[in-house]
């Protein structure tokens, strides 16, 4: 595979086929950050799709400086989630029982429910800046 730096100028050129290969990378990264954020897979599957698009007009604007291309991938998805939520006039991010386990104990899934409860208000003790760095750690397992 080739390395990142020439992959984005390949794409600066119109090469659609280093686009595939940036996108393929990267994808998945991308879609668990957002699925951490907003909390429902459907619309993060969108909104990543959306990041890709705007990733491809913007393209050309993008300079290499030596730092990952998923930064800056990852900026624009941060700018599209805020943008969600300023839409949605929401503030707090949903946890999509779909993430939970589906398991038909249901002595575990109060467990989980509990542990759910237990997190998020360990969360809202955090910063936004501690959350963010949070959820971008998880979003690139």
């Amino acid at each position: 595979m080739q390395d990142e730096e020439s992959l984005v100028r390949r794409v600066q050129q119109h090469d659609q086929e280093a686009f595939a290969q940036l996108y393929e990378e990267h994808f998945d990264k991308i879609y668990r950050y957002v699925t951490l954020r907003i909390g429902n897979e459907t619309e993060a599957e969108d909104m990543t799709q959306q990041v890709f698009l705007n990733a491809l007009e913007s393209i050309s604007s993008y300079k290499w400086k030596g730092i990952p291309f998923s930064a800056w991938l990852f900026r624009i998805a941060h700018n599209q989630v805020v943008d969600y939520f300023r839409k949605k006039k929401r503030t707090a991010v949903p946890l999509d029982e779909s993430l939970a386990s589906k398991d038909d104990n249901p002595q575990l899934v109060i467990e989980q429910k509990l542990d759910i409860e237990q997190l998020l208000l360990a969360t809202k003790q955090l910063t936004a800046a501690q959350r963010e760095v949070i959820s971008l750690r998880f979003a690139s397992e």
